[in-house]
């Protein structure tokens, strides 16, 4: 049997000791400089030390087994008899699973520090909501009113209207004359501003002074008189009050171009020229104008105020042709019309309105004809859940 001397049997106690992270090492040595310093690494929780602890328990039992090594191989090599070379190479061997054990428990608690920084480094921030997650999913409509009032003297126009914009979708808002259509969409506009309740856009409280407020943030209102010069053509029409100039001249060739761009883009091949003027052109024309002139200007929500009153078949087909393109483009629309027939065939959602309340608003698959007539009219309605999808994408599909 190889008698092993101090020499061989110290190794084990030096890789004991270097095998700990976080154990303060012996005079002379510096300390580790990643050695983690955090108590619930180094402390383990009550009744549970952790694998730090596991670590330093199994480096101080290798040293302990490595001194009674040296010890046994110092007796023998004072002569002493065989049995004393035994213990120190049975000694030897203990010293070296103890320094094993304690590299096993070092890489634990590297490895437990390591994860619990990624952890800390990753975890979601504490103030994230319900609502923030469904924004950031495209949930959160494009604008929403809520509680929203207006009157004028004794007048209660709007009674706390709560309703949802979705971006990218058709609203049509039904009601019968004196319902609040036309004061919703100029409350909407900035023409006037509410008087209880919020404006919210795209998640952020809003104050409408003026039409111009509404501009900036992407509203567009087609009014019912369209509000064209009948005088001017089509192009100083898209322009007007937006002139793009030059070395301060007006920049006639870029305004033409971008004009027969908008109009190409909404499928307007029914314009004979963009230089003719507008008075001189059909309703369904003249209303395809003024959505390009929306459109032109970057809006990202279009209001539509009776698009199709007075005009023909064939104009009010080009008119819910273009409101269908604008919903292809990811443009919210917003159409106020008596027609259900129009309404059915173009809008995704219905809200109908009475005496300045919204009594209803859902998928237009909630309703039929008869259902939004009873609404108009009464405020209920027994068919109101009761039409099956079927028959409500039938009765939308012959409109």
């Amino acid at each position: 049997m190889t008698t092993p001397s101090a020499d061989d049997a110290r190794p084990a106690d030096d890789a004991g000791r270097a095998s700990a992270p976080g154990q303060t090492p012996p005079t002379g040595e510096a300390p580790e400089p990643n050695a983690p310093q955090s108590t619930a690494d180094i402390e383990g929780t009550p009744g549970h030390p952790g694998p730090a602890l596991d670590a330093e328990a199994a480096a101080e039992q290798a040293r302990l087994t490595a001194a009674h090594a040296d010890a046994a191989a110092a007796a023998h090599a004072a002569g002493h008899d065989e049995a004393a070379a035994e213990e120190a190479e049975l000694a030897v061997t203990a010293a070296d699973a103890a320094a094993a054990d304690a590299r096993l428990g070092a890489t634990r608690a590297e490895t437990t520090f390591a994860e619990a920084g990624e952890a800390t480094a990753t975890a979601p921030a504490p103030t994230a909501t319900a609502s923030s997650v469904a924004a950031a999913n495209g949930a959160e409509p494009l604008l929403r009113l809520v509680g929203l009032g207006k009157h004028f003297g004794p007048v209660r126009a709007l009674i706390g209207v709560d309703l949802d914009i979705p971006d990218g979708q058709v609203t049509a808002v039904v009601g019968d004359n004196g319902a609040g259509k036309s004061t919703l969409i100029k409350t909407i506009s900035g023409i006037w501003e509410p008087d209880d309740g919020e404006i919210i856009w795209k998640g952020r409280p809003v104050r409408l002074h003026s039409p111009k407020d509404a501009a900036e943030l992407g509203i567009a209102t087609v009014y019912q008189d369209l509000a064209l010069a009948d005088n001017l053509d089509i192009v100083q029409n898209m322009f007007l009050g937006r002139e793009l100039t030059r070395y301060r001249v007006l920049n006639e060739s870029a305004m033409e171009k971008a004009a027969k761009s908008t109009l190409s883009d909404l499928s307007v091949v029914t314009v004979r020229s963009v230089r003719q003027p507008v008075g001189s052109l059909s309703g369904g024309q003249r209303q395809a104008v003024a959505v390009a002139r929306a459109v032109l200007r970057e809006a990202q929500l279009v209001v539509l105020d009776e698009p199709t009153a007075a005009l023909g078949v064939t104009q009010t087909r080009v008119v819910l042709d273009l409101i269908r393109r604008l919903k292809t483009q990811g443009i919210a629309v917003i159409v106020i019309s008596h027609n259900l027939n129009d309404v059915f065939s173009v809008a995704d959602r219905v809200a109908v309105l009475r005496l300045g309340r919204v009594v209803s608003v859902g998928p237009k698959e909630q309703y039929d004809t008869e259902s939004v007539v009873d609404l108009m009219t009464t405020g209920t309605s027994k068919r109101l859940g009761a039409v099956p999808a079927e028959s409500s994408s039938g009765s939308s599909s012959e409109h």
